[in-house]
């Protein structure tokens, strides 16, 4: 039977006071990190085609067309939480380190987005295709439509509705977007990030998981970083980009993505409300994160240590 995250947190050593472990530098490529519980069987994907000298960004779009396809994971691609007007459109983004970037937002009815969002950057002369145009490009390169809104999510919804005299504000806590990094043999680097968004967002509401800069970054001189949790406040600090910036300033990964923590909160004083957290991945293969609130978690995959999950240090509110 699927166990929730926050069952599987529940189960956890308690390892949030631990230093950052991750960060120490691997003498091995390649080496896979990933948000949430679900990165596991993302990071195995990935992994899969990285074990055997491949590309990371074949790596990156692989691993996160897992949960894209998995009803059961409930904030990303089939079986996503709905807008307040009962209908999933999703976001997701990919990148490479040489700066090739693809994304796609307010997408309605295809189940793998970033596959979308690859070829929007292979065959266009754009970055971002948005709501009907996106679907219109995914349906002549031969994607298929499918109703994503499965009866779990529903009936989620429905009782949602039903619990509630009045439209209460959107869901801070149901938005858990996976982000996967990908360090290949040849020292290629890469990053993938897809969500269905906030449960019961506004409909047409776009998070940080398909903006270059927010959601994600990938440099190849230096690596690569994404987010998760509250895309507004990621937005608002430039997050991904902030925690590359940082890197190239000489900052370990869990050092840049601890700062840009710090930059969230100067840029969001309500920060108490919300979760954010980054991980980062460099190009010597330095791993690490950190997150505002309790409750976050990441998957890291690699060469001398195999498929584990991490608890990040964490600024309590």
């Amino acid at each position: 039977m699927p166990t929730t995250r926050r069952d599987f947190l529940h189960q956890l050593p308690l390892l949030a006071a631990t230093p950052l472990a991750a960060a120490t530098p691997l003498v091995d490529r390649p080496v896979v990190i990933s948000t949430w519980q679900h990165g596991l069987a993302a990071n195995a994907a990935a992994w899969a085609i990285l074990s055997e000298g491949g590309d990371a960004l074949d790596a990156a779009e692989a691993g996160v067309r897992v949960p894209e396809a998995d009803p059961e994971e409930r904030s990303v691609g089939l079986g996503g939480r709905p807008d307040r007007d009962g209908k999933v459109s999703l976001d997701a983004a990919i990148m490479r380190g040489t700066g090739e970037a693809g994304s796609v937002a307010f997408l309605e009815g295809f189940v793998h987005p970033i596959s979308v969002a690859r070829r929007v950057m292979e065959r266009t002369p754009h970055l971002m295709l948005v709501g009907a145009g996106a679907r219109d490009f995914a349906l002549a390169q031969g994607f298929e439509e499918t109703e994503l809104l499965t009866e779990a999510s529903r009936a989620e919804w429905l009782q949602w509705r039903e619990e509630q005299p009045q439209l209460p504000p959107i869901n801070v806590e149901n938005h858990d977007t996976i982000g996967l990094l990908a360090l290949d043999r040849a020292g290629r680097i890469a990053a993938a990030c897809t969500t269905s968004g906030a449960a019961y967002k506004y409909h047409g509401r776009v998070g940080d998981s398909p903006i270059i800069g927010a959601g994600l970054y990938a440099d190849g001189a230096v690596g690569a970083a994404t987010a998760t949790g509250w895309g507004e406040a990621v937005i608002r600090a430039c997050g991904s980009f902030l925690v590359v910036e940082l890197m190239r300033q000489g900052y370990a990964p869990g050092e840049a993505c601890r700062l840009a923590v710090e930059r969230v909160i100067e840029k969001y004083p309500d920060y108490r409300s919300i979760q954010v957290g980054f991980i980062a991945l460099d190009v010597r293969g330095r791993t690490g994160g950190y997150c505002i609130q309790p409750g976050f978690d990441y998957a890291l995959y690699t060469a001398d240590g195999g498929n584990r999950m991490v608890v990040p240090p964490r600024k309590l509110g």
